[in-house]
């Protein structure tokens, strides 16, 4: 894995691993939250269900109790003869009609002596026996329990008794509608995808919703162990089995009366589906996973960049020195910024320049060990014979007798031996280099007198030079006369090379603490893939050229500090720039 993936791997851990911890925290305590209101709600709601009903009970006990002792039911001891009763109870029964289904009394032969329906009139009524029964006010309340068959009425029988002898003289019966529990009940549940239902004492289920009552639950037991269950307990989770076919949520109120009225002992339950009751969570899962994705979605380009970034100038580095490490060829270096990695570009790119120079340092200290060999070798072997033959062509040029033929001939000897002995000093000069002797030189003045001391020459070749003074101090320290050397050199080396007529171009300019010289001409300059060979001894072009020449100035330029390189000039030709440091004082 490289430096980019690790660094990648990395910030993703550092910025996922504690986003999804987060998260998943966030996540369990919301839900945890969630559950327990949807715990407190049911048990909320289930309390305000059975509140509501006590209290719809109580009403119609108390109705039942007040309307019982009216002295208009006395009219039970004559059966209703003059049927004040019943109109009473036609009247009663318009002002209540939404809660009650028919108003009745009876004697205590169970027949019906006046009622709110003329055709129940003389009816016998049968006298079943009271599912609970009250004493509101002082009047003792029965309530028969309902059933399916009978559409879903509670009758509630309240005694009557006489004014005169205080025995009993009938009921009186109100006909409950049974189903305004019922839709108490729905309306509760109304939106909330909840179930609700009543159960009494014995655990028997006497109201509930519509989705129950189409089970055919109604009026059944089946539910019984769901009051012994919750009796006490705030809202558990349990298996739906008979009522549903999942897992639900139960919450339970118990009847607590109302005023004084203690109630019935009946229980309302609140049932809502697991599945149901957590969508809030499911939401909330789902939202906390798209904020975990919309998370991932923003760190990982986020991440990529940032690893990028921090990689990029390690992976330029590493490039850097594959390609040198392949072609053995500097290539330019990446660019150093600030902090550690710069630091870090900026030496390892100075170390491997320092490799790549001391390696060719390295070759052409061993080649020029080989000049040094040969020069050697020159000079105890070939500088004596040439001394005796530049001896003899001079002695045989002093003769009287020779002819002229002889004396030409003579002085051919003479100028060649002369060429040999020079070359054989050029060879010596390269091959045991001295130190350089410093001290302050203008460069601009030096220049000059090298163009001057060619100046026979580049007459002859019609070649012009031109110069361009731009540095703004020319004084620096260096060795004048090999300084001197290196720019006729360099001069001769273009001045060999151009046609009659040859453009030479003679630069200075300040480079930082460095003194910059650039020598450009309009010849055919040098190609690009031997600009970094013309420097090694023994490379030439130029026919009658040792390969010398360039050696011996790059290797004065390099006493001194400095550097030089060969590149295209404006001009078309070939361009060396020479930089030489100013001062010499800082060089150990």
């Amino acid at each position: 894995m490289n430096i980019r993936k690790t660094l990648l791997a990395a910030f993703l851990c550092v910025g996922l691993v504690p986003a999804v911890l987060l998260a998943s925290l966030a996540f369990v305590q919301a839900r945890d939250v969630v559950q327990a209101e949807i715990r407190l709600n049911l048990k909320i709601q289930a309390e305000g269900v059975a509140a509501y009903i006590d209290k719809m009970m109580f009403e119609r006990l108390l109705n039942a109790a007040t309307w019982s002792r009216l002295e208009i039911m006395q009219e039970i001891r004559s059966d209703d003869a003059d049927q004040r009763l019943s109109r009473f109870l036609v009247d009663l029964h318009s002002g209540y009609k939404d809660f009650y289904i028919n108003f009745s009394s009876v004697n205590n032969e169970g027949r019906i002596v006046s009622s709110s329906d003329a055709a129940q009139l003389g009816l016998r009524v049968e006298n079943k026996p009271a599912w609970l029964d009250v004493s509101i006010s002082g009047t003792n309340v029965e309530l028969v329990s309902p059933t399916e068959e009978e559409g879903g009425a509670l009758l509630m029988r309240a005694s009557v008794t006489s004014s005169v002898t205080g025995k009993r003289l009938g009921h009186l019966l109100l006909t409950f509608d049974w189903s305004e529990v019922y839709d108490v009940l729905d309306q509760a549940a109304s939106g909330g995808g909840r179930t609700l239902a009543i159960l009494d004492r014995e655990g028997k289920l006497i109201a509930a919703t519509k989705d129950l009552r189409q089970r055919g639950l109604l009026f059944d037991d089946a539910l019984a162990d769901w009051r012994n269950l919750a009796t006490g307990k705030t809202p558990f989770v349990r298996a739906g089995a008979p009522a549903f076919d999942s897992e639900v949520i139960v919450g339970t109120a118990p009847s607590r009366g109302y005023e004084k009225f203690a109630g019935f002992g009946w229980t309302t339950v609140i049932i809502q589906p697991v599945d149901q009751a957590l969508k809030p969570v499911h939401r909330m899962a789902l939202f906390f996973l798209g904020l975990l994705v919309l998370v991932i979605l923003l760190t990982f380009p986020v991440a990529t960049m940032v690893s990028t970034i921090i990689a990029r100038p390690i992976t330029a580095l590493t490039r850097f020195a594959r390609g040198y490490m392949r072609n053995k060829i500097l290539q330019s270096p990446p660019s150093a910024k600030g902090g550690e990695v710069g630091e870090l570009t900026e030496s390892f790119v100075k170390m491997v320049r320092d490799i790549d120079q001391s390696q060719q340092n390295l070759l052409r200290a061993s080649k020029l060990a080989v000049v040094g060999e040969m020069a050697s070798v020159i000079a105890h072997e070939v500088r004596t014979p040439l001394g005796i033959l530049r001896s003899s062509a001079q002695m045989l040029q002093r003769e009287t007798g020779i002819s002229e033929e002889g004396r030409e001939l003579a002085g051919f000897i003479d100028s060649e031996t002369e060429r040999l002995n020079r070359l054989v000093s050029a060879m010596l000069d390269t091959a045991r280099p001295r130190a350089p002797s410093y001290g302050e030189v203008d460069l601009h003045a030096l220049i000059e007198q090298s163009v001057a001391m060619l100046g026979g020459q580049l007459q002859k070749k019609e070649v012009v030079v031109t110069r361009s003074f731009l540095a703004a101090n020319p004084v620096i320290e260096c060795d004048e006369e090999q300084i001197t050397q290196v720019l006729l050199n360099l001069l001769m080396n273009g001045l060999q090379i151009l046609d009659h007529g040859g453009h030479i171009e003679m630069v200075t300019r300040d480079d930082g603490q460095y003194f910059c010289i650039e020598i450009s001409d309009d010849g055919p300059g040098i190609d690009p893939q031997e600009r970094a060979k013309v420097f090694e001894a023994f490379f030439f072009k130029r026919e009658g050229g040792i390969g010398l020449g360039l050696a011996i100035v790059q290797q004065i330029v390099s006493s001194h500090g400095g550097d030089i390189e060969a590149i295209e000039s404006r001009l078309g030709g070939a361009l060396f720039r020479i930089r030489l440091p100013r001062n010499q004082s800082g060089e150990a």
